[in-house]
This record gives C-alpha cells, sequence and structure tokens, in this order.
C-alpha cells in the first residue's frame, strides 16, 4: 500500500500556535466601547452655561503676543479713565479716584459744597483788584490794595472758622473712625469755584449734609 507524503507545512507547524489557537476560538468577544449610562455620573460636574461661555471669552481675549496685551491694557486704561470721569459728574463711589472714596470724604464734600466760602471767589475778585491795581490812579491803586488786604484776611478766616466746623462734624457723624485729611481735603475744596468742582457737587447750597 503507497503512503502519501505529508506536506512540509504540516511537519514544521508549531505547537504553540496550534494550542494557543483553539484557545484564542474560544476566548468570549467583548466589545471595547460600552454605552454609558445616561443617568450615571461623569465623574465631574457639569459647568454652567455662564461659566462655559465666561472661559470660552477669556480663553478667546487671551493676548497672544506682547503687542496684543499692550493692546489690551491701554483698552482697559480707556475705560478706567470713563468710568472715572463719569463718577467724578454723578458722585459713583466705585470708580472714584482713591482720595475721593469713602464716607468720609464725601461728608466733606457735601458740608463744604452746603454752604457759602469766601474763597471760592477769590479768583473773580482778584481779576477785579487787578483791573483797578493796573489803572493809573493813585486812590484806585490805595482801593486795591486794601482790597487785597481785606479778601486775604477774611479767606483765612472763613477756612479756619469752615476747617474748625467741619473737624466737630466729623467726630459726631463718625465717632471712633479714622478722618485724618479730610479736613485739609474741604478746604482746598472750598478754594475751588462750585461749578468746577470735582467731583461735582451733590447737595444745594444750605442743604444740610
Amino acid at each position: 500500500m503507497r503512503v502519501k507524503p505529508l506536506p512540509l507545512g504540516f511537519v514544521f507547524r508549531s505547537r504553540a500556535k496550534e494550542e494557543k489557537a483553539p484557545a484564542a476560538d474560544k476566548a468570549p468577544v467583548s466589545i471595547s466601547k460600552q454605552s454609558r449610562d445616561p443617568q450615571a455620573p461623569k465623574g465631574r460636574p457639569t459647568p454652567k452655561r455662564s461659566e462655559a461661555q465666561s472661559q470660552r471669552r477669556s480663553v478667546a481675549t487671551t493676548p497672544t503676543n506682547r503687542k496684543d496685551a499692550a493692546k489690551r491694557q491701554r483698552e482697559e486704561r480707556r475705560v478706567a479713565m470713563d468710568r472715572q470721569r463719569q463718577a467724578l459728574a454723578n458722585g459713583d463711589e466705585r470708580y472714584l479716584p482713591a482720595r475721593d472714596k469713602g464716607p468720609v470724604r464725601r461728608f466733606a464734600r457735601d458740608f463744604i459744597d452746603s454752604r457759602f466760602n469766601i474763597a471760592e471767589f477769590f479768583l473773580p475778585m482778584a481779576v477785579v483788584i487787578l483791573v483797578l491795581s493796573m489803572v493809573r490812579v493813585g486812590y484806585l491803586q490805595q482801593v486795591a490794595l486794601l482790597l487785597w488786604l481785606v479778601v486775604i484776611v477774611l479767606i483765612v478766616l472763613d477756612s479756619v472758622l469752615s476747617g474748625f466746623r467741619l473737624k466737630k462734624r466729623l467726630a459726631e457723624r463718625f465717632p471712633g473712625q479714622v478722618t485724618k485729611g479730610a479736613v485739609a481735603y474741604g478746604l482746598m475744596r472750598s478754594l475751588q469755584m462750585r461749578r468746577l468742582r470735582l467731583p461735582k457737587p451733590q447737595v444745594k447750597r444750605g442743604e444740610r449734609p
């Protein structure tokens, strides 16, 4: 009986592959991607829409180079100056300069703005006195010199009286609080004409602050 020769591939086939092949065929097929339960937690809280929008906006507006950063700083300064200018006009405490902020400074401004101050009329009186002194008439020049002395004395007396009253009112209104510099701040304001004062006056003359 003639025996057929075996193929070479069958003779040199690895037994290890033969043993692993059935095991691989019998292994259960696992699904790599499983559908997540929509009710299951995601491991992190879902951000609110406003928070997500603000994050996207901050990322979008983040300057990428020095030129953009400088441009953004100039824009921020311009916006801050506009807000400060509006605050000086309407008295908005949020955007006032540091020297004008606080209830103590506001009270000092209102106290000065609520009364007539001789010092605020100094500029117009100075113009009148200067004109009189330039006229080549001996009598008028003597009158101008006398007016200078009277105006200076009146301003000093009025300022001393105003400072004393303001200090007393501050002690009554803000007991135990620091009011240092408020009197000087108010007196410097009294030297300015009412329409030129900044922040703009928020009280009328004669109105008690």
